[in-house]
């Protein structure tokens, strides 16, 4: 495969590469590569090209980092600062011993080679560019042999080269760590500031706004500090801020005044807290927004030219904003009683989880989905491999301080337990068709095995997220999916994590749940499923795809207890948090996490919640509409087909799986009596051949006949006649070995029965070669326009399944004319199918009824349309009775939990009020993001009662756990005792001196924010080579 292709990069940099089979050496494409790149150096503005910056920085006497001074040398200047360098240098190697000075010689004696165009032998390599980008020469590319790495270090070469730093002996991981340290052991009174000023801002009348003290404002007992200010329509410089004498620390101050510093120890820049509420709440409500893009906007609005370092600052602040508000969240979670292991997953839900006294038992007592998503993926940031080392780097993720709270995300140690012994179950043998557990889906759904064997590039680490959400949207765990696709372990941690919390009567929906569900028996996690009856069932959607066996079994219409529920939450969850992958992709662990769970978080809170009540709504309505249009019809179609009792619904659908069982393979006598007529066929065909070629006369020349250069014609002849005996006598053979191997002791014919009868089983072999065909377009069909239609699909992507939705029906014409023509074929003749029924089809189960030519099924009620009509809308109506019984039991829970809930934390508030009003206030916060969507409860739940046929009670009921932290139960709140708020200082107080000796600088941020961009697109480039050369 031969590709070109040209990469728009920035700074004028472009980037041109040839792919094709890898075989060349490594520094043949160095060479290539350095003649491809033409990059120029980046420029500092302010600094003349003869002149030379030198910036310095000290500290007063109280060690607080002053303004840097700079230094501009000249030629002269830098002249006699050289000579001076020199006289250094010689004065102490002076003063080393003989054996110093030789490890220095020795160290500058290190051999170079500069002609990186000559092969391993020392041959030069004659390479025209111009013949490898028009295609004649290939560029070959390996994984093996270096190449790869090669790839990577020569792109890394050149950002590096593209984007120069100043010279400082700290790293970015130095400063990055060292930063988290310290504003984590401020954390505590970071937060203890921060709920005051939230208490204090809350009562005052310019809430919303930051208005900086008067002079007469600080008492003469204060110091002040002075920092520029960021806010959201402003931003004012050296504002004079007071520093309490009961402030622990200057960035505790400013926090307690509504600013967000961007340096631990002395802040010369904070944003406001509003600012970053405003980014927060924004950003949650359009993921796309990025910090960047946001700082932008702020630039505009103060009018200044944005910086990169201005990204950076604000991100600083923003991500100690989110931790602050973490900890005041775990600090309101604790004094709530709500604390302990796995609160949260138990009470995600309130129809789920808030179960009542006398309430009736249900078969599945929760219903919940899983499946992943790969959109999610982030890139892994490796260091440079050594000179000698031809693989890629290790990875250079920094190590934060910051930490992801709570129980939403399953750890990667508790994924991976569930790896280990079902590997050799996934991969498996070959599949054994008269197993009773076999599952006729595990050939087309092959998440498993394809995904399992499937090898992403290593630049990925997270490569998506596996998601479990409850029926109502709520979710409930999450995992990452590191360097795999959808791997068996995690839906195996998944249902581990829920038969924990949950135990007895658990639904699980996947879309592979058929085969999940052997799976999960074979695993060390079957003892526990199966005493806890936990079931595996198939999504709604992605059910109708599967084998008409498995359906019978696992389809959503089919199963009892289920309801109107589709189990398909989670692709309605992903269409939604897809919107985050742009913002991800090139993101930190920590940064990534912290994204996921806020993002979950916020739709679990301020959507999913919001819409509960709507969910039942909804639900309630389809239920009775379903109950009260079926009855009638299903009683026509009953007297129709003569059928007294639905009963017997039930013994057609085993009946009908009973059937296709027995088709599930061809009978192996069949097979060989098939390929017996074939090759029958196949020898009467070369006899013919060879009795044409014996009746070809001799012809017989003479000197006059013959003209120069004519080839023999009696050479021509006796060559045709070898070549049909021996295809005879090879035909022979088969047939002879075929007869001995069934028996047979005389040669059919086309006059004997036992021809006749296996020709009309070749006939029904290429019917049903037909149909499989014609299926398996009709599934691609069906993805491609449930993709096409679904939201977050891109232009281009739809342009693109719209080309090949095109061709795609032009190949299923072509499919039902071959299926028509076989049909057409069979005794008696199958009626032939039609364009406009075929790409109407929204079910398979008409195409294995389809199937089986052996016996007539015509016949039987199942398999006509009208019986499979009524079958439908008796199954129908089954589950939305069903349905509503569920629904019955949901809103009395929703209803009771809206009024304990909302006397729990009324009481909490009223009793935390006595000695701590800041954490008071959070409680009040927290209680009034619970009941802002109140009163839209109480009012559908109120015209749910008023729904003709509704039969259950909007009245709240008792619920059976009022332990600690239960809505139900009695707040046992005690105040902190003296020793425990001096155990806590003693915690807290410890210094940062010992972490950071230095602030970061605006010159420090500009440089990390100019290395992460040559990171993102030094990844970037080396992703779209592996995408173009399609080597993973």
């Amino acid at each position: 495969m031969n590709i070109a292709r040209l990469y728009p990069l920035p700074n004028a940099l472009i980037y041109v590469t040839t792919l094709r089979a890898f075989n060349s050496q490594r520094a043949n494409f160095g060479y290539l590569y350095r003649h491809l790149i033409m990059a120029g150096p980046r420029k500092r503005p302010g600094v003349s090209t003869k002149k030379l910056r030198i910036s310095t920085s000290s500290r007063d006497s109280l060690g607080r980092s002053v303004k840097p001074t700079h230094h501009v040398y000249g030629v002269n200047a830098l002249a006699k600062k050289s000579v001076d360098a020199r006289e250094r240098r010689k004065a102490r190697h002076a003063e080393m011993t003989p054996e110093e000075q030789r490890r220095i010689e020795a160290m500058r004696e290190v051999p170079t080679t500069s002609n990186t165009n000559m092969d391993c032998d020392g041959e030069w390599q004659d390479i025209n560019i111009h013949d490898v980008l028009d295609g004649t020469i290939p560029l070959d590319i390996s994984h093996a042999g270096g190449e790869f790495a090669a790839l990577s270090d020569a792109i890394h070469s050149d950002m590096t080269k593209k984007h120069q730093h100043r010279v400082d002996l700290r790293t970015r991981q130095d400063r990055t760590t060292c930063r988290e340290l310290a504003f984590e052991r401020q954390m505590h009174a970071l937060t203890d500031a921060y709920m005051e000023w939230s208490a204090s801002n809350d009562n005052r009348d310019e809430a919303g706004y930051f208005c900086a003290p008067k002079p007469g404002d600080i008492s003469a007992d204060s110091g002040s500090v002075k920092i520029k200010v960021v806010n959201v329509f402003a931003s004012k410089n050296a504002v004079s801020l007071p520093i309490l004498p009961t402030d622990k620390y200057i960035v505790s101050a400013l926090v307690r005044q509504g600013i967000m510093p961007c340096s631990p120890i002395s802040p010369s820049v904070g944003i406001t807290i509003h600012c970053l509420e405003l980014y927060r709440i924004t950003h949650l409500r359009d993921p796309h927004l990025s910090i960047q893009s946001w700082v932008k906007s702020l630039c505009d609005l103060h009018s200044v030219q944005f910086q990169r370092h201005l990204s950076h600052q604000f991100s600083i602040a923003f991500d100690v904003y989110l931790q602050i508000r973490s900890q005041t969240h775990q600090r309101v979670q604790n004094i709530l009683q709500r604390n302990s292991p796995d609160w949260r997953l138990k009470h995600a839900c309130p129809a789920c989880t808030y179960k009542l006294k006398d309430e009736v038992p249900l078969l599945f007592k929760m219903l919940y989905a899983v499946d992943g998503n790969d959109s999610l993926r982030r890139i892994l940031r490796r260091s440079q491999s050594r000179d000698d080392d031809e693989t890629l780097g290790d990875s250079s993720e920094l190590p934060g301080a910051f930490k992801i709270p709570g129980d939403r995300y399953l750890s990667r140690e508790y994924v991976d337990t569930w790896a280990d012994g079902v590997l050799q179950e996934m991969l498996g043998d070959d599949l054994d068709l008269d197993d009773p557990d076999y599952n006729p889906c595990a050939d087309r759904w092959k998440n498993m095995k394809d995904d399992l064997t499937k090898k992403m590039w290593a630049i990925f680490d997270e490569t998506g997220i596996f998601l479990a959400l409850c029926r109502h949207g709520f979710c409930l765990v999450i995992a990452d999916m590191v360097q795999s696709g959808e791997l068996a372990k995690y839906p195996l941690a998944m249902v581990a994590k829920m038969l924990e919390c949950f135990g007895d009567g658990l639904g699980c929906g996947y879309d592979i749940g058929c085969k999940f569900k052997t799976t999960l028996n074979n695993s060390p996690l079957g003892h526990m499923a199966r005493d806890n009856h936990h079931r595996c069932l198939v999504g709604a959607f992605h059910g109708h795809a599967h084998n008409r066996i498995c359906q019978l079994d696992h389809l959503a219409t089919y199963i009892s207890g289920l309801g109107l529920e589709d189990l398909e939450g989670c692709e309605r969850a992903f269409s939604k948090s897809n919107s985050l992958a742009g913002s991800v992709r090139y993101a930190s662990i920590f940064h990534r996490k912290q994204a996921i769970v806020t993002y979950f978080e916020h739709n679990d809170n301020f959507e999913v919640y919001q819409n509960l009540s709507k969910f039942m709504l909804n639900n309630y309505e389809q239920a009775l509409g379903i109950l009260d249009s079926t009855p009638d019809a299903l009683a026509n179609a009953m007297r129709d087909l003569n059928v007294t009792n639905v009963t017997v619904f039930e013994d057609w659908r085993a009946e009908e799986k009973e059937y296709l069982i027995g088709l599930k393979k061809e009978p192996l006598e069949e097979t060989l009596h098939m390929e017996y007529l074939q090759k029958l066929i196949n020898l009467q065909a070369a006899e013919q051949d060879v009795a044409a070629a014996m009746s070809i006369q001799w012809a017989t020349n003479t000197s006059a006949s013959m003209t120069q250069g004519k080839r023999d014609s009696t050479r021509t002849t006796e060559t045709a006649r070898r070549h049909a005996l021996e295809k005879r006598d090879k035909e022979l053979a088969v047939v002879w070995a075929l007869e001995q191997r069934l028996g047979i002791e005389h040669r059919w014919d086309s006059s004997c029965a036992e021809w006749q009868e296996t020709a009309r089983l070749v006939v029904r072999r290429k019917y049903q070669r037909a149909l499989d065909t014609l299926e398996g377009l009709i599934v691609a069909r069906m993805f491609e326009l449930t993709k096409m239609n679904r939201s977050q699909t891109g232009y281009s992507l739809r342009k693109h399944i719209s080309k090949a939705l095109q061709a795609r029906s032009s190949a299923i014409k072509t499919a039902l004319e071959r299926y028509n023509t076989a049909a057409a074929a069979l005794m008696p003749p199958r009626p032939p199918l039609h364009w406009k029924e075929v790409v109407e089809y929204a079910f398979l189960a008409d195409f294995d009824l389809l199937r089986d030519t052996r016996q007539d099924i015509s016949q039987h009620p199942w398999a006509t349309p009208a019986g499979r009509l009524a079958m439908d809308s008796y199954y129908k109506m089954c589950r939305a009775t069903e349905e509503i019984e569920r629904l019955n039991v949901e809103i009395p829970r929703l209803a009771t939990y809206l009024r304990d809930e909302d006397i729990y934390l009324r009481t909490c508030e009223e009793h935390v009020r006595a000695f701590d009003k800041p954490l008071s206030h959070q409680i009040h916060i927290h209680r009034k993001e619970r009941s802002r969507f109140t009163v839209n409860h109480l009012r559908r739940l109120h015209e749910i009662s008023q729904l003709k046929g509704f039969s259950g009670s909007i009245t709240p009921g008792e619920s059976i756990e009022k332990g600690p932290g239960a809505s139900a139960g009695t707040p046992n709140i005690q105040a902190p005792t003296e020793h425990d708020a001096d155990r806590d200082e003693q915690t807290v107080g410890a210094g940062t001196s010992d972490i950071i000796d230095e602030d970061e600088t605006a010159e420090d941020m500009e440089d990390d924010e100019a290395a992460e961009e040559a990171e993102e697109e030094e990844t970037r480039v080396l992703f779209d080579v592996l995408h173009v050369s399609g080597d993973s």
